[in-house]
């Protein structure tokens, strides 16, 4: 895979630890362990981190001087790229989508929204279901009109370049894998923009790991988020030379668990943190990794991971906690 050829800017604290969880495991009845991206130590951490390292290393080939980007407004992705951009000279602008309605305090000042400003990100809101493609491209437009150069990085900084971060994180998996003499049957994550799992399912698809991952979806459904993660899938190993490696069957997602939509916090959820808090002192947000918690416990109480060994993957998140106060704190 050679990623060196790719150019490639040093975020990430790596590689992140791959851990055993005994009591959560115990609990499930699954041997359980967890690849921890919420260390990759960018401004907290998490999964974007990963794709930054690549993304950046481009925008400066570019001669970039602005990243341009947009989330929700509790979006990790966002928080991680101004943090970045902050990190190595760039201005950032940022859009954020008021995908889950909320008017909260907490939520719209609070959490990741308070580190983008802490970071000095030029920030705008706009209403849930704009088109936030055209808004990368306004605000792109905006930049240039200045005299700028702006880089557009895609929400959740899910693109081909991108993905290369998760093509890593699959060789990663499995040379600490080999280094531990375990055997992983399968990879759990959660899957929102695509990136994360694309890259996942490229990566071991190119090295030939015959690793299954396994999607819990945040917000689209099924059909719509494997089209979306196959086609970026393919589009990745088509970057790495191998544009015939990843195969239709290779990815599978389960949007069972998305609850009322993407954000919206349900009682399971609550109980998924919960759980891995108490168990293994493993702290999860409240959009993707409780989500994918939510639906691995369901599965494990299902049978479906019944004398497998299962990696999840931790993408980050806890800050946003911090903006789901009122949704979570009582049930504590």
């Amino acid at each position: 895979m050679h990623l060196a050829r790719f150019p490639r800017v040093r975020l990430a604290h790596l590689p992140t630890p791959l851990e055993p969880l005994p009591r959560l495991s115990e609990a499930l009845g699954v041997e359980i362990w967890v690849k921890r991206d919420d260390c990759t130590g960018l401004a907290g951490g998490g999964n974007k981190t990963r794709k930054l390292e690549f993304l950046l290393g481009d925008a400066m080939e570019q001669g970039a001087d602005t990243l341009v980007t947009q989330g929700a407004v509790q979006s990790n992705h966002v928080r991680q790229t101004v943090a970045a951009a902050a990190a190595h000279g760039f201005a950032s602008e940022v859009i954020l989508e008021e995908r889950t309605g909320s008017k909260a305090i907490d939520y719209t000042r609070n959490g990741n929204v308070l580190m983008d400003r802490l970071f000095g990100a030029g920030m705008r809101t706009v209403p849930g279901g704009t088109d936030m493609n055209a808004e990368l491209e306004k605000t792109a437009a905006e930049v240039r009109a200045r005299g700028g150069k702006p880089y557009i990085i895609p929400g959740g900084g899910s693109n081909a370049i991108g993905a290369l971060g998760y093509v890593d994180c699959a060789r990663e998996i499995v040379v600490q894998a080999d280094e531990l003499d375990m055997q992983v049957d399968r990879i759990v994550t959660a899957t929102g923009s695509a990136g994360t799992h694309a890259g996942l399912v490229a990566g071991l698809a190119v090295m030939g790991a015959d690793i299954p991952v396994l999607g819990i979806g945040v917000r689209a459904p099924r059909p719509k988020q494997e089209e979306n993660v196959l086609k970026l899938a393919r589009e990745t190993a088509a970057l790495l030379g191998r544009p015939d490696a990843v195969t239709d069957g290779m990815v599978v997602a389960d949007c069972d668990y998305v609850g009322e939509g993407y954000g919206l916090v349900d009682d399971a959820v609550i109980e998924a943190l919960k759980l891995a808090a108490r168990t293994d002192a493993i702290v999860l947000d409240p959009v993707y990794t409780g989500k994918a918690m939510k639906g691995l416990i369901a599965l494990a109480k299902a049978g479906r991971f019944e004398n497998e060994t299962v990696v999840f993957l931790h993408t980050g998140g806890a800050q946003g906690l911090f903006g789901y106060q009122g949704e979570i704190e009582g049930a504590l």
